[in-house]
């Protein structure tokens, strides 16, 4: 399957440090954790992926019939935005 990247991602990766290795890397040994079904032009899903200690998340698509993976951004999570795993968004944690 290949990997295509859209000029947002490239845009998005250079200025964040996120080398292509990163990316693959993730997508490769990653696991999805949200899943976006309803995206217009192909399911896309939110992968996290660990770089050392560093948190990754990627965007992708999977546009099947094309045998392509899309990427639409990656990003180091925001610690105060998600959980302590990086796995859920703090905003949709219910109050305690």
């Amino acid at each position: 399957m290949k990997i295509m990247f859209r000029i947002h991602a490239i845009d998005r990766m250079f200025e964040r440090g996120i080398g292509i290795k990163d990316i693959r890397n993730a997508l490769e040994t990653g696991q999805d954790i949200e899943n976006y079904d309803d995206n217009a032009s192909y399911p896309a899903r939110l992968v996290l992926s660990w770089r050392g200690k560093r948190p990754l998340h990627v965007v992708a698509a999977d546009n099947i019939s094309g045998d392509e993976i899309i990427v639409i951004t990656g990003y180091r999570p925001d610690p105060s935005r998600w959980t302590d795993d990086f796995r859920g968004r703090r905003d949709e944690m219910p109050d305690v």
